[in-house]
């Protein structure tokens, strides 16, 4: 039997202070350029469309409005927090959350809140306005774009199903990849 060596060494080593700023997040153009990434775009774009186009009205009067705003403005910063995590990969670090099951709860979830916007929204503009005035165009311009929103967020959470059961991939690459191809 060998004999345990007189002197080891135990010196630990700690990352230099030059490699922590090489470390910056960068943002990964793989996803933006993705189905997921491009549905998440899309969704921000026309969920700031319907927020904007209601708040550019007098909502406040009206608590048919609150209640689309508060959909509105609530997925989008959801959606916003997400769309960060992943574009710089930020999901890869907090890797016991499973999270193509968050994304499909969230998608489904907006998707279901959304139903309800576009039909408070588009059932209040006839009741809330004059045909043809400013407010009525811009309440009528934020009814559909809810309706353009509600189905981008009803793909994604068909996509985001697929990627929680694992369809097309095995459940490693899903779960590591987030979903996205």
């Amino acid at each position: 039997m060998a004999e345990f060596p007189s002197k080891v060494s135990t010196r630990t080593s700690s990352p230099a202070q030059g490699a922590a700023a090489g470390a910056a997040l960068r943002p990964d153009l793989a996803f933006a350029r993705s189905s997921l990434g491009a549905l998440m775009l899309l969704q921000l774009v026309l969920g700031l469309l319907v927020w904007a186009l209601i708040a550019d009205t007098p909502y406040h009067l009206y608590p048919a409005y609150g209640w689309v705003m508060f959909v509105a403005v609530f997925i989008w910063l959801v959606t916003i927090v997400l769309f960060i995590l992943y574009l710089f990969q930020l999901h890869m670090k907090w890797y016991m959350v499973p999270w193509p099951l968050v994304l499909m709860i969230l998608n489904v979830g907006a998707t279901v809140l959304y139903i309800t916007a576009f039909i408070t929204c588009s059932a209040a503009v006839g009741l809330t306005s004059l045909k043809g005035s400013r407010a009525y165009n811009q309440r009528a311009a934020a009814s559909f774009f809810a309706c353009l929103v509600m189905i981008a967020y009803g793909v994604s959470a068909f996509f985001s199903f697929q990627a929680w059961r694992g369809v097309g991939s095995n459940a490693a690459t899903s779960q590591m990849a987030g979903g996205y191809a």
